[in-house]
C-alpha cells in the first residue's frame, strides 16, 4: 500500500507540473516554425488536408513554382520573351508559366529534345544549386570554396559543379545539415529541406534595414 501511495503522489505531482514548450519538428528534424514562416508567405503551400508532409519528395515542377513566388521571377524583364516549345510540358500544365519563367531567365535548364522532366524528382545539390542561382552565386576562388565547405565531412561527395552554389548557402547560413555536419549532396530533397532554406533566407529579408534617409544639411548647395 505504502508502494502504491508514492506511486500516486508522484503521478499527481508530474501532472501539476507545466508543460514543456517545445517547437515540434517533422521526422527529418526540420523545425515546425520554419514551415509555418513560409506557408504564411505563400511560398510553399500545404496540401488540401491541411498538411505539410515535409518528408514528401520535391519535384522538378514543384521548385520552379517556388523559386518563381519565392524570388518574384515573373517580375524579371526575361519573362517577355517568346515562351519556350517544351514538348513535355504542354499549356494546360499546372506548373507551364512558373517553367517558362524559371527556364527563361536561367534559373533552371531543360534537357535535350527540349524537355523539363517536371515530374523528376532532385537531389539536395541539384535543389540548392537551383536556390542558389536564382540568391546569386557567390564568385569565390576555389580555394575559399573548399576552405567553406571543408568542415563538412561529406564535403568530397558535392559534386564539381555545385560547390560554389553549396558555398554560398552555407556562407549566407540557409543550409541545413544533420547533426554531424553532413550536407547529404546525393540524397533527394525533401519539402523539409527547402522549406529549411526558405524560411532562413525569409529571416535574412526580414532582418534587412530600411534604407536610412540622408539628412538634410541647411544652406547647403544643392546638387546637380
Amino acid at each position: 500500500m505504502r508502494q502504491l501511495s508514492i506511486s500516486l503522489s508522484l503521478m499527481a505531482l508530474l501532472q501539476s507540473l507545466p508543460a514543456i514548450a517545445q517547437v515540434p519538428e517533422s521526422t527529418s528534424g526540420i523545425p515546425a516554425d520554419s514551415i509555418q514562416q513560409v506557408t504564411a508567405v505563400k511560398w510553399m503551400t500545404n496540401f488540401p488536408d491541411g498538411k505539410f508532409y515535409p518528408e514528401r519528395l520535391l519535384s522538378r515542377a514543384e521548385l520552379a513554382s517556388i523559386m518563381v513566388k519565392t524570388f518574384r521571377l515573373d517580375k524579371r524583364e526575361a519573362v517577355t520573351k517568346e515562351n519556350l516549345t517544351i514538348s513535355d510540358v504542354p499549356r494546360s500544365y499546372w506548373a507551364f508559366n512558373d517553367i517558362q519563367t524559371v527556364l527563361k531567365t536561367d534559373i533552371m535548364k531543360g534537357y535535350r529534345g527540349n524537355e523539363f522532366f517536371p515530374n523528376q524528382k532532385m537531389t539536395r545539390a541539384e535543389a540548392l544549386a537551383i536556390f542558389a542561382q536564382a540568391y546569386g552565386v557567390f564568385q569565390f576562388p576555389d580555394a575559399a570554396v573548399n576552405e567553406i565547405l571543408a568542415s563538412h565531412p561529406d564535403e568530397k561527395s558535392i559534386p564539381t559543379w555545385a560547390r560554389k552554389a553549396i558555398a554560398t548557402v552555407a556562407t549566407e547560413g540557409f543550409l541545413n545539415t544533420d547533426a554531424q555536419g553532413n550536407i547529404s549532396p546525393l540524397k533527394p530533397v525533401t519539402r523539409g529541406d527547402m522549406a529549411y532554406v526558405l524560411s532562413k533566407y525569409l529571416q535574412r529579408q526580414q532582418q534587412q534595414p530600411e534604407t536610412p534617409e540622408v539628412p538634410m544639411i541647411p544652406n547647403s548647395p544643392q546638387s546637380p
